[in-house]
């Protein structure tokens, strides 16, 4: 199938404006497909792309949190034209070390920042976030990585759990392995905390402890289901203890990637108690901790790479949960927007505000 242009959001370097224009597309090899995004979920690692915390090739077609329809497959595809589906932004390879050993979060394969694919309408060389290059009209994707959902889970609702709430949930879950009746401490309340709250809270939580910088995060914590909020601050650790026993939270969950929040989350939780760093930060942010503490505190610091999730397992179980109504990722989404509307949400984003703008395409 011949190549084809559609509207996508270029970035053109790290900290320069964000442009919605057109796109080439590549054609089809003979396990590609062609998904007509329906819905695209401003993710805060596309942010991270845009104001170079991570490092990316330019010009970049940002997104990778997103939901459609097959439109087209290549001879060897093994995905249906007219399938709905869940892009997946790390889709294993099932061959290295890390799928064979039961990790295929961490495949060799999967994740890269940026690929190349495509053009610009002039012909310039175009790369795609995490592969996907996901706010976009179309996008072109290999078949492994886009995950068939039911027809009737709406678009909105499918294109968060391909991201916030896979990882929120798996670092639930899966990560941290939270039992019922232990406390838990979600930091930062973007997409991504907002679902881990939402995951502690369904997990059988006891005290489920939200934390931001905006006391305007408030309202949405708690219709996530925490039970406590509290604005992030000095005292931070006094007051979780005051609500814990005076022991501290047995999780937490440090959803901002930043040293200044995984040490705040280790002073917040208990002595044994497991500290989840779900949040992906820069390289040159060290984290410090005292080796005394280290030793004496008998915690545990792990990160949670996607949630420590198998999309291809997991994710259609999601699914399930939300069409039994027992998981509702719509609660996340604080604002519905066109993909011309897209840089105004990177910049609310940018100053902390809502949880996921999500783009929706006619």
């Amino acid at each position: 199938m011949s190549a084809a242009t559609v509207r996508a959001l270029v970035c053109h370097g790290a900290g320069a404006p964000l442009a919605v224009e057109p796109i080439v597309l590549p054609e089809l090899g003979p396990r590609d497909v062609r998904v007509r995004i329906r819905a695209a979920g401003v993710c805060h690692s596309d942010l991270s792309m845009v104001n170079g915390t991570l490092a990316a090739a330019y010009p970049l077609v940002l997104g990778h949190e997103a939901a459609g329809v097959v439109t087209a497959a290549g001879p060897e595809a093994s995905v249906a034209v007219g399938a709905h589906v869940v892009l997946n932004w790390a889709p294993p390879c099932r061959r290295c070390w890390f799928c064979t050993h039961e990790q295929p979060w961490l495949c060799e394969t999967a994740g890269v920042a940026s690929t190349p694919r495509g053009t610009l309408a002039d012909g310039t060389p175009l790369n795609v976030t995490l592969g996907l290059g996901a706010l976009a009209e179309e996008v072109v994707v290999g078949d492994h990585a886009v995950i068939a959902v039911p027809e009737e889970l709406p678009f909105h609702t499918a294109a968060l759990l391909g991201c916030a709430v896979l990882t929120g949930v798996g670092a639930v879950l899966r990560t941290a392995a939270l039992r019922p009746g232990e406390s838990a401490l979600v930091i930062g309340l973007g997409g991504v905390g907002l679902s881990t709250v939402m995951a502690a809270r369904a997990a059988g939580a006891g005290a489920v402890i939200a934390v931001d910088v905006s006391d305007a995060k408030r309202e949405l914590a708690l219709a996530a289901g925490a039970t406590h909020f509290l604005v992030s601050g000095d005292e931070l650790s006094g007051q979780v203890r005051g609500l814990t026993e005076r022991r501290g939270a047995d999780h937490a969950f440090e959803c901002v990637g930043r040293a200044a929040t995984i040490r705040a989350a280790w002073r917040a939780t208990r002595r044994g108690g497991q500290v989840t760093v779900v949040g992906m930060g820069a390289k040159d942010d060290m984290v410090s901790l005292a080796a005394l503490d280290v030793f004496h505190s008998a915690r545990t610091l792990r990160s949670s790479v996607y949630g420590n999730s198998d999309p291809d397992r997991d994710l259609p179980g999601l699914a399930r949960q939300v069409l039994a109504g027992d998981l509702d990722p719509a609660a996340l989404i604080t604002d519905r927007i066109t993909l011309d509307e897209a840089p105004e949400a990177f910049a609310r984003m940018s100053r902390g505000e809502g949880a996921r703008s999500v783009i929706l395409f006619s």
